[in-house]
């Protein structure tokens, strides 16, 4: 008899930044309902588009340069720094707050699960590691960019991030999603994001392109998006001991990511209200 678990795989077509937010959530609310199986969604971005944390103060995007960038915004339901979210393959979990994976806080949940992202790396090819969480050091709360903040658990190959995640938990259940860059050039978020001057946009760009890197950089070849997807399912769901099975999002997901697209994520009062 098989012991693994039964999760729900979700491969996403790409969605906007709105969208994309909206569906997470909807897929947490009918996770926590008992409606759905808890979920790993594997998606992508289209637009390329700028996520802001829960807490992240709204001026630390440039909106002109936005626009004429042709960049979404969106304000995420998690915590933490700017994204600029393209050419990568994003990842969430959705469960219910009382899962084995999750109970313990934060911490412990962010640990267990970085076992998962372990080996859904490893079976990309790459040699990642994670390192230990951070000591009484506090994280520089006043740089905009997630890539560029330390973690608890934070997952590197050749000593270089790799991965950013934020968690949050509400109403019984709990939603960490997370940015895996394939390629292109990892400084080019501070292109969306509000600076003094050039001078200062240049050298936070160079200092990211030290402090992170892509699947692209580590492997020297580019993987296409469901190559990656389902390599990053295969070892995930391996590690964590999980029977990933493929199915769509119902309808009333769909029906309440409208909603929640319409009232909370593409709302310029939630985006702009910090």
């Amino acid at each position: 008899m098989d012991s693994r678990e039964r999760w729900r795989l979700v491969l996403s077509a790409p969605l906007s930044g709105p969208e994309n937010m909206a569906l997470d959530e909807a897929i947490l609310e009918s996770v926590v309902a008992g409606d759905s199986l808890p979920t790993l969604r594997l998606y992508s971005w289209e637009p390329p588009c700028l996520s802001l944390g829960y807490a992240q103060p709204y001026a630390d995007a440039d909106l002109g340069r936005l626009r004429k960038l042709e960049w979404g915004l969106v304000r995420r339901p998690t915590g933490g720094r700017a994204i600029l979210h393209t050419e990568e393959l994003t990842y969430s979990v959705a469960v219910p707050e009382r899962h084995p994976l999750m109970v313990g806080g934060v911490l412990p949940s962010y640990q267990r699960l970085s076992r998962g992202l372990l080996a859904a790396l490893a079976n990309l090819s790459l040699e990642p590691e994670v390192q230990p969480a951070a000591g009484d050091s506090e994280p520089d709360r006043s740089n905009p960019i997630c890539f560029q903040v330390s973690s608890a658990y934070e997952i590197t190959v050749g000593g270089r991030k790799l991965i950013g995640s934020a968690q949050v938990r509400r109403r019984g259940g709990v939603l960490q999603h997370g940015s895996l860059p394939l390629s292109g050039d990892i400084g080019r978020v501070c292109a969306g994001l509000h600076f003094a001057d050039e001078a200062q946009r240049a050298v936070a760009a160079e200092a990211l392109r030290q402090r992170a890197t892509t699947v692209e950089a580590c492997l020297g070849r580019r993987l296409d998006w469901e190559t990656a997807a389902r390599a990053f399912a295969v070892g995930f769901g391996r590690e964590v001991s999980l029977v990933l099975e493929d199915r769509p999002v119902s309808s009333e997901e769909l029906r309440r990511t409208a909603e929640l697209n319409r009232e909370r994520y593409a709302n310029p009062d939630w985006t702009g209200r910090l």
